[in-house]
């Protein structure tokens, strides 16, 4: 079975791969959950953050945004002492921040989907790349998200960030052309 070249042979990737990346996601919880994750990867590997994300899931209440906006500072310090996720105080910390901007935004447009999905006009951008060197980094979609979501106090949300955070909730689908995933859609 063909898949994108980032998956390899690892079978914790090939499961993100085949069950997840690239397929358009609405629920709250779990579009917050991926910003998180996220940022948590910025200068590492995605497979990093995936080995950890069930821990992530455990010492963040499974991402419920009530919740993660609660956490005190203690419960946040005490986390550096967890070696099952990533232990950097700014990304620790941007868990919460991000979770109370996200309530702002829930609070002012309904719900976090409304919002992020309008990026995209609230439809998945289905790209056809040929191969791996055509997809980029950043777009100017990824860009305005960036900067708007910074706007409203989120971070770890650079524009590189962004567009990862826009390929796995299927907000675009990059699925190469030779990817099963890709005729599949």
């Amino acid at each position: 079975m063909q898949r994108c070249h980032w998956a390899g042979q690892d079978p914790l990737m090939c499961q993100y791969h085949d069950h997840e990346w690239g397929t358009p996601l609405h629920d709250d919880r779990a579009l917050f959950e991926f910003l998180c994750l996220e940022g948590a990867q910025a200068g590492l590997s995605w497979r990093t953050v995936l080995a950890k994300r069930a821990r992530y899931r455990e010492v963040f209440h499974d991402f419920a945004i009530d919740r993660v906006a609660a956490m005190g500072d203690a419960e946040l310090a005490a986390l550096m002492g967890d070696p099952g996720i990533i232990r950097n105080r700014l990304k620790i910390g941007s868990v919460r921040d991000n979770a109370r901007a996200a309530q702002r935004v829930i609070a002012e447009h309904g719900s976090l989907d409304t919002y992020l999905w309008s990026f995209v006009d609230g439809t998945p951008i289905r790209n056809g790349w040929a191969d791996r060197t055509q997809v980029p980094a950043t777009t100017e979609r990824s860009d305005r998200m960036s900067k708007a979501l910074k706007k409203r106090g989120f971070r770890f949300v650079g524009s590189t960030i962004c567009y990862a955070f826009m390929q796995a909730t299927g907000m675009v689908d990059d699925h190469t052309a030779d990817c099963f995933r890709h005729r599949a859609a």
